[in-house]
């Protein structure tokens, strides 16, 4: 076999493996899942006579079309005004400023710090870090600018305490504007099955789980015992998350608690998110894997905390597997006799089944019917798969800069107070660009992929038309979404 072939084989090869291995250990967090699931939740009751202190970090950077939602949120809180503090960590440029002292005159009954610094030195994890001295609060509960708490939301988290070395607890995150496009609904879609079944099994197992950047709680000496909030990662949640647990703190999650949030609705802000998402996992892998692995954790633990820290290496391996898929097209069609090894690449479908599992059972925790879930869920399943395919070359260049150590500013993401289908956010301040040199790759993508169909259909080998199906109207979709969203009438 020439050497250009073999590579190609073994390179393909290792990512169908990794691909493999992931979905066994999604499918792994599935079955936890389902073995939790229909029991009864433990009442949490507040066992002592007064409640507890309790600090809200609200961290804000130019965010004056959600803002104001949000302090009425939280000034709207079940709590007793005595034993709360709310700390407005505004770091805006803007006219958010203004916004926030304005409505800030409508609570003078609130202990309310309204804190600016100098400079944004060390973005959000800066200025948390930078209140956090300041928090008069035993438990500090967080808040990014797109969300809205409900009411009782203090209260049913705080009770969930009851251990000593209970550091955090971590509520599920609802969606105001799922239907709002069908970008917001593939959104929803993959962040409820990171909700209901990953951040359930891995608590069910007693698995790692991490903070989710906003909608938890934490306790104040969990924080300052494992170093504080640090800005070397993109993902400040994330790292804090492992530091904490590898000192011995437990995490708790809530499912049953929910906290309404805003999903990104144009494809700039979208890749902007996945972005920072995806790089700073990545920077936390580079960071936190090898101390992982060193601990005395049980075996499964530090299983799941692998892929769950390499899970934006996904990325990687499917934007491989995928520009490869045609190479190996050709190989498949020049040299017959090596049939029986592409066998193995069935292992995909194995991987497909796992996938089917894991976000069948999130999408079933929002019904009461089993045949309606199916129903909603088989187009939705394979749209997000394809536009996940289509994110992957975008995603890939963030976890590659990410295990490279290539740092790059903290890039929010936009929110415009968008939930009725009606509005909209043309026109509006704080867009992002969303057309690149990646996006041209993108479209060049999409047409490699329609290659492959005619390739495949050309020669009578069909295996892999599904696979190049999915990535030509995912890359095509990514591609046309970039554009139109670069509109701005």
């Amino acid at each position: 076999m020439p050497i250009a072939e073999a590579t190609v084989l073994v390179i393909y090869g290792g990512c169908l493996a990794f691909i493999f291995c992931y979905s066994m250990a999604q499918l792994h967090l599935t079955v936890l899942y389902w073995l939790r699931h229909g029991k009864r939740e433990k009442p949490y009751i507040n066992p002592q006579k007064s409640w507890p202190l309790v600090t809200v970090q609200l961290p804000i950077y130019n965010e004056r079309y959600v803002v104001e939602r949000l302090l009425e949120a939280v000034a709207a809180f079940d709590y007793p005004p005595d034993r709360l503090q709310l700390q407005v960590l505004d770091d805006s440029t803007d006219d958010t400023t203004a916004i926030i002292e304005a409505k800030l005159k409508a609570y003078p009954h609130l202990n309310v710090q309204h804190l600016r610094r100098p400079t944004r030195s060390g973005y959000k994890a800066g200025a948390l870090q930078h209140a956090l001295p300041l928090a008069t609060g035993e438990f500090i509960c967080i808040f990014d600018a797109d969300f809205v708490p409900a009411p009782d939301f203090l209260k049913r988290t705080v009770v969930a305490f009851t251990e000593a070395n209970t550091g955090v607890v971590q509520t599920r995150w609802g969606h105001l504007n799922r239907d709002y496009s069908l970008l917001t609904r593939l959104q929803a879609f993959g962040l409820n099955a990171h909700f209901t079944v990953e951040q359930t099994g891995r608590s069910r197992g007693g698995h790692f789980i991490n903070f989710n950047g906003t909608a938890g709680i934490w306790r104040k000496a969990c924080i300052e015992d494992a170093g504080g909030w640090q800005a070397d990662t993109l993902t400040e949640d994330l790292d804090l998350s492992y530091r904490a647990q590898l000192r011995g703190w437990q995490f708790i999650y809530m499912e049953e608690v929910e906290a309404l949030a805003e999903l990104p609705a144009d494809m700039a802000a979208l890749k902007s998110q996945q972005f920072r998402w995806t790089k700073g996992a990545a920077e936390t892998a580079r960071k936190h894997l090898w101390p992982v692995l060193r601990s005395n954790a049980p075996f499964l633990t530090k299983l799941h905390a692998f892929f769950h820290l390499l899970n934006s290496a996904i990325f990687v391996c499917v934007l491989l597997t995928a520009v490869l898929s045609v190479p190996v097209l050709y190989i498949k069609h020049t040299s017959p006799t090596l049939s029986p090894l592409f066998q193995f690449g069935y292992a995909l479908l194995l991987s497909l089944g796992a996938l089917v599992a894991f976000y069948w059972s999130a999408q079933h925790a929002r019904s009461e019917s089993a045949w309606r879930t199916t129903l909603r869920f088989v187009p939705e399943f394979f749209l997000f798969l394809s536009i996940s395919m289509g994110l992957s070359l975008h995603n890939s260049i963030a976890v590659l800069e990410g295990f490279m150590g290539r740092k790059t500013p903290f890039i929010r993401t936009p929110k415009y107070n968008l939930v009725a289908r009606s509005d909209t956010w043309r026109k509006r301040g704080y867009r992002l660009k969303s057309i690149s040199f990646v996006t041209v790759l993108e479209g060049l993508l999409a047409l490699y992929f329609i290659y492959a169909i005619v390739l495949g259909l050309r020669w009578e080998l069909y295996g892999q038309l599904p696979l190049h199906l999915l990535l030509a109207f995912g890359f095509g979709a990514v591609f046309f979404y970039s554009l139109f969203h670069s509109r701005r009438g």
